[in-house]
């Protein structure tokens, strides 16, 4: 890979750097060892016992020479290999400082000579939450190669992502592939596995694995492509890991469905005078680097005479060539790269702060004992390490020994020729998950082009607009669901509300239940026609009875006045005007003094009204029974037993009322809930028990009346009420029957109008029934009102 070049020329400008800096390590020269393990673990335990051997010669644990003192080892090893690194350098607790994958360890306390340059799993998969968040991705899948990690990523991760609505698609895991092997079987395995995760609703898949994990995957598709000629897959957003990225090697494999990649990458700057050093580069003036020649045999299409690598075809290299023009070779300074270059300033400090110590305590031999040191006496001073680079970086590590930096989001460009570019769009802090953790120029970045350029959404379920309500699709992810309306009186006002909310007192939800919208406040007023139509039906009635008041009076001495005790006929009178003045009382704004009065005057003097009327039938059979021969009534025909019966209906109601205004006194209240869109001012009764004990009580008098007056209907017509009285209390007592239901059933200002509505109907009904005949004979058939005619009509 022509890339990883670029790793071992940041190792080599860091070396260089510090041997030159006479403030670093002074009289003292670093060197270091390059081994490729190949990723195979017999090379790689090989290459781990050369760390512990003679220059050049293969001596486990025997050291012949000072030049041969290693104090560090930088790593970068397939995570399947790390344990055999791991655990035989931690014998001879060599600090080991890692700038490959990160292990996947509770904590670095597991091994304690292990420093790890870039931020751990975890951290990379935090900065991948936060990027899902940000751009409201939902919906995913994830891809892995190495079946351990997904087992991780299940146990410690998948809780985190699924608690800030993160759920996933589908999770493949695939074995890592071994020499042939996907030309058989796998590919056949695989095919079926990619053609599920491109045929998915998700839009975003992440994609986990290490360096040679994309170069499987890019080899797996061709070989599927052409084998089983799949079409060509729509797009995707792909996420990857920090140490997954797309590399030039010289195979035709196609990159553009990895158009608009995103990796959420290790963190790097670029160095002063590094490019001016990569640039500057030539196989003639790069004594030593024996990695130059294959680099430059690769990056202008050349060979070297001699060299394997060379091709019949191919054309001479002549040296000649020159990198500071060349734009093919991506030479901007990777996030590996950065790492090494800070690993070694890291271990050079840590020396030279252990060598300063020495000098300072002016130990005799301190040079010879230097050279001598022992790996171990330097994990103290790696620990306690910071320092600013020359990018202006500042490095250190935590109380894990990890690197303390965020990450870097890449965007990748591909061009049809198979070539690309990363383009740096943002970066996460380290505090993961804080509010401003992640800083991306959305601006620049670039899609896949199925996505016209557009953000990609990726969500199982369309978003819930304000005004419905997510329900949960039953066996389906938890990010699945439908929208439904919100319930009547409830409202939501954000998108994807698992649930609606009731609106504050005094609000109510508008016609698309997104937002709460303040109550009219209303009362039953003398402004709007219903108020006005009682306040005039309840002055005319008023009017009429004083005209039949004033007849009855002027016409005081005539038979049919005088006949069924006209003083029970003015109480009844003028307890009926009484009655529908009352009816006042429940029209406008509620008041402390009305709701006081209103329900008790409304109960005494309709107690009044149908004692009266009780008073005057028990009258005319009194009187009627007294003429009978030898009968015990005589003595109580008189005003007296008319009086009493009035006076003591009505005081038991109102001993009744002040039991109420005692006890439980109407106040005028405000009533939020009964109305979806309107605030009520009402009269609060306190006690509905009093208030259905004045109603009772009213209601049996007007039954008892009804009775007594039935039983006496027959009675001779010139001298009693009785039919008239049979009448009105029939239509008194269907009237208030039917307020019951009414009363209970509606709301509002329209409860206050069902009350008044019955005391006009119901006095109405008193008042005419009683009083209309009478005043039809008074007014226009006066010659029937002589006692002549009376008895003549009684014989």
């Amino acid at each position: 890979m022509p890339q990883n070049y670029q790793h071992i020329l940041a190792l080599a400008f860091a070396i260089k750097e510090i041997n030159e800096n006479p403030q670093i390590l002074p009289n003292l020269t670093l060197g270091f060892h390059i081994y490729d393990s190949y990723m195979t673990p017999r090379l790689t335990h090989r290459a781990a016992l050369q760390h512990i051997s003679p220059r050049n010669r293969f001596l486990p644990n025997y050291k012949c020479n000072i030049q041969d003192n290693v104090q560090a080892v930088l790593e970068d090893i397939h995570s399947d290999n790390s344990p055999l690194i791991l655990d035989l350098l931690s014998i001879y607790k060599i600090p080991q400082l890692l700038y490959g994958p990160a292990l996947v360890m509770t904590d670095n306390t597991q091994v304690p000579s292990f420093f790890n340059m870039v931020p751990n799993e975890t951290h990379q998969y935090l900065g991948i939450l936060q990027l899902l968040l940000h751009f409201n991705w939902r919906w995913i899948g994830l891809f892995t190669v190495i079946g351990a990690n997904l087992e991780w990523f299940m146990q410690r991760m998948f809780p985190v992502f699924s608690q800030h609505g993160i759920c996933f698609a589908f999770m493949y895991s695939q074995s890592n592939v071994e020499g042939n092997e996907y030309m058989t079987d796998y590919a056949k395995r695989f095919s079926g596995v990619y053609e599920k995760m491109m045929g998915s609703t998700a839009n975003v898949i992440l994609f986990k694995g290490q360096a040679c994990s994309m170069i499987i995957f890019r080899g797996l598709i061709n070989l599927i492509q052409m084998k089983y000629m799949m079409p060509k897959p729509k797009g995707k957003v792909w996420i990857v890991t920090a140490h997954v990225e797309l590399k030039t090697y010289d195979v035709d494999w196609d990159v553009q469905i990895f158009h608009g990649m995103i990796t959420v990458a290790i963190h790097s700057s670029e160095l002063q005078g590094f490019q001016q050093f990569f640039k500057s580069r030539k196989p003639s003036s790069a004594e030593g680097d024996g990695f130059l020649k294959d680099f430059w045999s690769y990056t202008f299409r050349c060979a070297f005479p001699n060299s394997i690598l060379s091709n019949r075809d191919q054309v001479k290299c002549t040296g000649n060539e020159t990198l500071k023009d060349f734009s093919a070779f991506e030479m901007s300074m990777t996030g590996p790269s950065y790492s090494i270059y800070n690993a070694i300033y890291a271990v050079a400090y840590a020396l030279h702060e252990m060598y300063s110590l020495k000098v300072r305590a002016k130990m005799q031999g301190e040079r010879k004992k230097f050279q001598n040191q022992q790996p171990w006496q330097l994990h103290h001073f790696l620990r306690h390490v910071s320092f600013n680079n020359s990018a202006g970086d500042h490095i250190s590590f935590d109380h894990n020994r990890e690197l303390i930096a965020g990450l870097d989001v890449i965007n990748w460009v591909t061009f049809p020729n198979q070539s690309f570019v990363r383009v740096k769009v943002g970066k996460t802090h380290p505090q993961a998950l804080s509010e401003q953790a992640l800083q991306i120029d959305e601006e620049s970045m670039v899609w896949q082009p199925r996505f016209n350029q557009v953000r990609p959404l990726s969500l199982c379920s369309e978003n819930c607009n304000p005004g419905y309500r997510m329900r949960k699709r039953e066996g389906a992810p938890f990010c699945c669901y439908d929208c439904t309306q919100c319930p009547e009186g409830t409202v939501s006002g954000y998108q994807d509300m698992p649930d609606c909310s009731q609106c504050s007192a005094g609000h109510f939800p508008n016609k698309n239940k997104n937002y709460c919208i303040p109550k009219m406040i209303r009362f039953l007023s003398y402004q709007e026609p219903l108020g006005a139509g009682f306040l005039l039906l309840a002055m005319t009635l008023s009017l009429i009875t004083v005209l039949v008041l004033g007849i009855f009076i002027k016409h005081h001495s005539t038979p049919i006045v005088k006949a069924n005790n006209r003083h029970l006929t003015y109480i009844l009178l003028n307890s009926l005007l009484l009655c529908f003045l009352c009816a006042l009382l429940f029209i406008g704004k509620p008041e402390k003094v009305m709701c006081l009065l209103r329900q008790a005057a409304f109960g005494i003097i309709f107690s009044i009204a149908v004692s009266s009327v009780l008073a005057k039938t028990i009258t005319v059979i009194v009187a009627f029974t007294a003429t009978k021969p030898g009968s015990q009534m005589r003595k109580w025909v008189g005003e007296r037993l008319s009086v009493s019966i009035v006076l003591s209906c009505s005081c038991i109601q109102v001993v009744i009322c002040i039991i109420w205004l005692v006890n439980s006194p109407p106040f005028p209240d405000v009533d939020m809930h009964s109305m979806m869109e309107e605030v009520v001012l009402e009269c609060n009764d306190a006690s509905p028990a009093m208030f259905y004990c004045v109603l009772g009580y009213t209601g049996l008098l007007a039954i008892v009346s009804f009775m007594v007056a039935f039983f006496a209907r027959r009675l001779p017509d010139s001298f009693n009420e009785a039919k008239f009285i049979t009448f009105s209390m029939l239509i008194f007592c269907t009237v208030w029957l039917s307020f019951f239901p009414a009363y209970l059933s509606i709301k509002g200002k329209y409860v206050v109008a069902v009350e008044i509505f019955s005391i006009l109907a119901s006095s109405a009904g008193l008042l005419g029934c009683i009083f209309f005949p009478k005043c039809y004979i008074i007014v226009f058939r006066s010659e029937l009102n002589k006692r002549e005619q009376l008895i003549r009509r009684n014989q």
